[in-house]
């Protein structure tokens, strides 16, 4: 580290995002020091779970087992919803299922124990309330619980939720709309309500209750014209009982209230995620009606998008250029993240005039090709990234879970991304694409392995493929236009003789 920072990366904000970026640039050997205002963890549970497209990003970093560990198993699902219309996520049958009624209190208790095993930092108290980039590192003024301290680091990235301090501070620009109706969300012990798990159409609005475990029911009240309030504090109980009994005809108001917010249907995207050495990442980039849980998701994505891209600009092993790649790729993603939430909101919070549409998209999604549509942009498994030449089916989007059989037995592609490395895959006993891969050999790992009879069966032939540690397919054969090598040096830096 260089002696005049006192942390290479500071990360604020120790939500789901700030917590996975941290342990994905601990895991690269970057030295990372987490900021977070509260003096201890929020016991609020915003995000109630994930898509398979997440599922998959915890199971390539060997995570998804942990949950168990916390008394907290995943309830699995193979459904979803598209502004309250069904989706099955079985027609990606080689993908993990969707996540149900997990608490992000659980999320981020699981997070904050493997980045503190991977010896991350985590402060407290710590407020950023000053921020300069000098251009060679990032000046930041902090107030702590011991007062006011000077932090020099040479990244920072605010991670720090939708009024984002960093954002502000940097001078990011967040265009897009305000907030046109206001949402209760509440967590009731002991209501006694029956399930809406996508929402209940009713002449008033809409209402959803799903339990979350512990007799605990999460209730969501959307009553149509009702125009966003200006709370400075969270509405009363008293308000979303009576609510949801305008709505459904229930009184919820002798139920325990553990947890009571309101919310709006805003759509904002930060117009760059990257200014110099500052990054923006999660709800500080992106803010939109959290149709489906997708924002914790998206969150999460970003982190793992960006981690091993900052920790590689960070080791000098890729040049500054590299970051570059994270606004590229992920502000596309938030950009089609605001549109879908949108219209999912038209959909789900519209009244009866709505309904034409609600029946015409029901009658579209029993074609095969729609609903594979609209369940892979719900679910994160349609994303495919630029990657450069190349016209193989693979290229950009995520690397499938294959069984594989090496030498030293059977095994899938996902615990090889355990190390947040690269992974070079040889399918094919070609020597010369492991030849290929061995000057980059301190950042990615070569492999050689066959495919067991019947895995990938149904998808692209597959000869070899290099994986980046996000999880993406970055160039594959056949079909390459480029060989490995090109593609290494584009996406992991100079090989090593070079880059000493």
């Amino acid at each position: 580290m260089d002696a005049a920072c006192d942390a290479e990366v500071v990360v604020v904000g120790a939500g789901p995002t700030g917590l996975m970026l941290a342990g994905e640039l601990r895991l690269a050997g970057v030295e990372a020091l987490v900021l977070d205002r509260l003096t201890e963890p929020t016991t609020e549970s915003r995000g109630l779970g994930f898509t398979p497209r997440t599922m998959e990003v915890f199971a390539q970093r060997g995570l998804a087992g942990r949950f168990d560990e916390l008394d907290a198993p995943l309830q699995t699902a193979t459904r979803g919803h598209f502004g309250g219309l069904p989706l099955d996520f079985g027609v990606f049958p080689e993908a993990h299922p969707a996540v149900m009624n997990l608490p992000q209190v659980h999320t981020e208790t699981m997070l904050r124990g493997w980045v503190a095993e991977l010896g991350c930092d985590i402060r407290r108290g710590h407020e950023v309330v000053g921020l300069e980039d000098t251009g060679e590192s990032v000046q930041l003024q902090v107030e702590g619980p011991e007062g006011p301290l000077l932090l020099r680091t040479r990244y920072v990235v605010g991670c720090d939720g939708g009024r984002s301090t960093v954002r502000g501070l940097a001078g990011f620009d967040f265009p897009g709309t305000p907030a046109t109706l206001e949402l209760f969300l509440a967590d009731v012990r002991g209501c006694g309500i029956r399930p809406r798990f996508i929402g209940e159409w009713l002449p008033g609005g809409v209402a959803m209750s799903a339990p979350i475990g512990d007799g605990v029911d999460r209730v969501v009240v959307c009553e149509r014209d009702t125009p966003p309030g200006r709370r400075t504090e969270p509405p009363e109980f008293s308000e979303v009982a009576a609510g949801w009994q305008r709505l459904t005809g229930e009184d919820i108001s002798h139920g325990e209230a553990l947890w009571v917010s309101a919310f709006g249907d805003a759509t904002r995207l930060a117009t760059e995620y990257r200014r110099g050495r500052v990054l923006l990442a999660g709800d500080a980039a992106h803010v939109h009606l959290p149709a489906g849980g997708l924002g914790m998701n998206t969150g999460i994505q970003d982190a793992f998008n960006l981690g091993w891209k900052l920790a590689a600009v960070v080791r000098g092993r890729a040049p500054g250029t590299l970051l570059d790649t994270y606004h590229d790729e992920r502000h596309a993603v938030g950009r089609r993240l605001l549109g879908n939430t949108r219209a999912q909101g038209l959909l789900f919070l519209g009244g009866t005039e709505m309904q034409p549409l609600r029946d015409v998209l029901g009658e579209l999604t029993e074609h095969e090709v729609v609903h594979r549509h609209l369940a892979g942009m719900v679910s994160g498994l349609e994303i495919r990234y630029p990657m450069g030449p190349g016209d193989h089916p693979l290229l950009g989007l995520r690397m499938p879970d294959l069984e594989l059989v090496g030498e030293t037995g059977t095994t899938t592609v996902f615990p090889l991304l355990r190390t947040g490395r690269g992974l070079l895959l040889d399918l094919g006993d070609d020597e010369s694409v492991r030849r290929s891969g061995r000057p980059w050999a301190d950042r990615v790992d070569v492999v050689t392995a066959k495919a067991a009879a019947g895995a990938g069966s149904t998808g692209p032939r597959v000869d070899a493929v290099l994986v980046r540690p996000d999880g993406h397919v970055a160039w594959a054969a056949p079909g390459g236009d480029e060989g490995p090598a090109d593609a290494l040096g584009r996406w992991f830096g100079p090989p090593a003789a070079e880059a000493a």
